[in-house]
C-alpha cells in the first residue's frame, strides 16, 4: 500500500506553521507497514486540492488530507474531497451533538450557520468522530482509492489517528518498518574524521548497500546519524534483522565514536 500525504492550508505554503503532521503521520504509517512515497503541500484552493488528489492517485493507492475542515469559506477541503468521490454532504446528528457538547463548555454557546456546516459528512463513508474539536474526518472509498481526510490542529488530528486510522490500516499491511539510530558524537568529543558523513558512510561501505535492513547515513549539526531499518511481519522479527546489522555498524564505527544506539520510536 503506498500512500501520498497532503497537507492543505496557504500557511503551511507560506511558512507561517511548521508541518508537523506530515512527521507525525509518515512516522506513525511506517509503523504500521504504509510506505509514504510522496508528501504535498497544497494552498486553500479547490482547483489546487483536485488537481494535487489527480497527481496523487497516479502513483498511489491511498491519500491522507490533513486540514481545511474548519468553519471559514476558505475550509474547502470536506467539500472537494466529497465532490470527487461522487458522495453527498449529509447531516450527522451524532456530530452534531459532539459539536454541542464541546460548545456547551466553552465560552462560545452559539452553534451559529460556520460551526453547523461542520456537521455536515460524506454519505457513504467512515466517519471519524472529534473528541478534541468540532471537524469530524472521514475515510472514503471510491473505485478502488482510499482517502483519509484528517483535521489541521495536531491536538486533534493525533488522536483521531490513533483511537480510527491505526486499526483500519492495519488491514492493508501484514509488515511493520522498524528503525534504529546510532548516533556519532558530535565534533567538539571527537576528531572530525570519524563522526562527519563522508567519513562515516567510507566506513560502512557496503553496508549502505544492503537491501533489508537497509543503511542510511544523515548529516547533522551534532553529529552524524546513522539509521537502520528493518521491513518484517513483526516488530520481533524486525529487531531479530536489526541485530546482526546494528553489529556490523559498531564493528565499522568504533564505540569510542558512538553516542548512543536506540530504537527510532
Amino acid at each position: 500500500m503506498i500512500c501520498e500525504l497532503i497537507s492543505v492550508g496557504t500557511e503551511i505554503l507560506l511558512g507561517n506553521i511548521v508541518n508537523t503532521n506530515a512527521r507525525y503521520l509518515s512516522k506513525r504509517l511506517a509503523s504500521l507497514g504504509i510506505e509514504v512515497h510522496f508528501q504535498t503541500v497544497v494552498g486553500d484552493n479547490a482547483q489546487r486540492i483536485i488537481s494535487a488528489l489527480d497527481i496523487a492517485y497516479t502513483r498511489a493507492d491511498m491519500t491522507v488530507l490533513t486540514g481545511g475542515l474548519g468553519p471559514t469559506k476558505d475550509d474547502i477541503t470536506k467539500e472537494m474531497l466529497a465532490g470527487y468521490f461522487h458522495k453527498k454532504l449529509v447531516p450527522d446528528e451524532k456530530a452534531l451533538e459532539n459539536m454541542k457538547g464541546l460548545l456547551s463548555m466553552s465560552d462560545r454557546k452559539t452553534l451559529t450557520e460556520s460551526l453547523r456546516k461542520q456537521a455536515y459528512v460524506p454519505s457513504d463513508s467512515i466517519i471519524l468522530y472529534n473528541h478534541h474539536g468540532t471537524a469530524p474526518g472521514a475515510i472514503m472509498e471510491d473505485e478502488g482509492k482510499i482517502c483519509i481526510l484528517l483535521p489541521g490542529p495536531p491536538s486533534e488530528m493525533e488522536p483521531m489517528f490513533e483511537e480510527y486510522c491505526a486499526d483500519y490500516l492495519k488491514a492493508f499491511s501484514h509488515q511493520v518498518l522498524v528503525s534504529c539510530n546510532i548516533k556519532m558524537l558530535d565534533f567538539s568529543h571527537a576528531p572530525r574524521m570519524k563522526v562527519g558523513e563522508a567519513p562515516v558512510a567510507d566506513a560502512l561501505g557496503e553496508l549502505l548497500d544492503s537491501p533489508n535492513p537497509t543503511v542510511a547515513t544523515y548529516a547533522k549539526d551534532d553529529g552524524c546519524l546513522i539509521r537502520v531499518t528493518a521491513k518484517a511481519e513483526t516488530h520481533e522479527k524486525a529487531m531479530e534483522l536489526l541485530s546482526p546489522m546494528i553489529e556490523k555498524c559498531r564493528e565499522r564505527l568504533g564505540d569510542e565514536y558512538i553516542n548512543y544506539i536506540r530504537e527510532d520510536i
